[in-house]
């Protein structure tokens, strides 16, 4: 049976139109707006994201050429590569990211969970920032270096899932550790983060709040080592102490006693020294926190590599937020539909399958069970008169050229 909705249509009805047009009155995104909707304008970069564009010409152009399948969408026309650019301008970028949330929960709800070897119910997340390299001459009010522009971005992993649930776009010059207090842990929650986060004050604040950390510990930091605890005979665990600082600043700010984990990493042929609060997890356990940090490094690859985030198609603030807003949001969908998908696909995969197939007719959960298996077969030829009904000549499988209705 030949489905009446493209792939791109499926994909637009996960996000609830009635809690767009709640969103879009409570930001005032279409104030003074004069035809040009907001659903248009998330369409258009959506299609940027999932399609690949790499201008405001290959999304107005693309979304043109579609031959009349914009309808489904909720979209009249194609938008003009000009209102498309003033709307990225002039719009706030406020609605992509309030609608990124809405979106998140319902996403969050169909996440699996952590890795087996992670026997515990703690929540845990990892927490880095990337840095997004722009043009200096486009983007005149990044600025990173003397002839270099760039902006930051800073995210919070979900582990369960691999889900973003807090981003934050700042310039490049701001540091990774300013980000810390805008983050709302909850109690019992461990965050795996790497050097650049190391803040005594607020390692002691989360220490009191009952949420956990696991970090580096820097070679500068001065400690004295309050007890030694046994560490396993087979592993790469070396030692595993209790530790407070000694320093007059890091003593003064995080008075509390913490522990050193001390592994081998036989990658790099080297020891890594790890810092952390939790007093009762195996050592075994804790480097494998940290090591399943990582995770968030293979996020921002994949960000980067399969949607559209390091060229832009505005040179604003406003453009560039909203651009990276509805790539956060492109990835929400991707994840879902491979949350919900019995093929298991990888999402580089699912990303390039999407893209060829965006404005074809399939039933879109069928499609992602099996996105390699052939339409379905059509019903056979029938035609109905009205005072009887014709069919084809049992040795002809196609009807002539003139058809093959004749008169008698």
């Amino acid at each position: 049976m030949r489905y009446n909705a493209s792939l791109f249509c499926q994909i637009l009805q996960i996000v609830p139109r009635t809690t767009f047009d709640r969103l879009v009155k409570e930001t005032g995104a279409e104030r003074h707006s004069k035809g040009f909707g907001s659903w248009t304008q998330g369409v258009a970069m959506l299609f940027c994201q999932l399609a690949q564009a790499r201008s405001l010409r290959e999304i107005t152009h693309g979304l043109a050429s579609t031959c009349g399948k914009l309808n489904h969408l909720g979209v009249p026309a194609a938008p003009p590569k000009s209102t498309l650019a003033y709307a990225n301008e002039h719009r706030t970028w406020e609605l992509w990211r309030r609608l990124f949330f809405e979106l998140l929960d319902r996403c969050r709800a169909h996440a699996p969970g952590k890795k087996k070897c992670f026997r515990f119910h703690n929540k845990l997340y990892s927490i880095d920032a990337t840095t997004i390299d722009l043009c200096l001459n486009l983007f005149p009010w990044a600025d990173f270096r003397q002839t270099k522009g760039a902006v930051k971005l800073h995210l919070l992993l979900d582990h369960d899932g691999y889900l973003p649930v807090f981003a934050h776009v700042t310039e490049a010059k701001v540091h990774e550790v300013n980000t810390l207090p805008l983050l709302a842990l909850p109690q019992g929650s461990i965050v795996a983060m790497d050097r650049g986060y190391q803040d005594f004050a607020v390692f002691e604040q989360w220490t009191q709040q009952g949420v956990f950390f696991v970090t580096r510990l820097k070679s500068s930091n001065a400690y004295r080592v309050i007890e030694s605890l046994p560490v396993p005979q087979r592993g790469n665990v070396l030692a595993d102490e209790l530790i407070e600082f000694t320093g007059w600043l890091s003593h003064r700010k995080c008075p509390s006693v913490l522990r050193r984990i001390v592994v081998w990493d036989a990658a790099n042929d080297k020891e890594v020294a790890l810092l952390t609060n939790h007093l009762d997890f195996g050592p075994t356990t804790i480097a494998r926190i940290y090591r399943d940090r990582w995770e968030i490094e293979l996020f921002f690859k994949l960000l980067k590599q399969q949607l559209r985030i390091k060229s832009f198609v505005g040179t604003s603030p406003n453009a560039l937020q909203t651009q990276i807003w509805t790539a956060l949001i492109a990835l929400l969908l991707l994840r879902y539909l491979q949350f919900c998908s019995r093929c298991a696909l990888p999402l580089c995969t699912l990303v390039a399958l999407l893209r060829w197939n965006l404005f074809t007719y399939r039933e879109l959960w069928a499609w992602l069970d099996d996105p390699f298996a052939g339409p379905p077969e059509p019903p056979p030829l029938q035609l109905s008169l009205a005072f009887g009904t014709a069919s084809l000549p049992d040795d002809e499988t196609t009807p002539p050229t003139g058809g093959w209705l004749r008169k008698s």
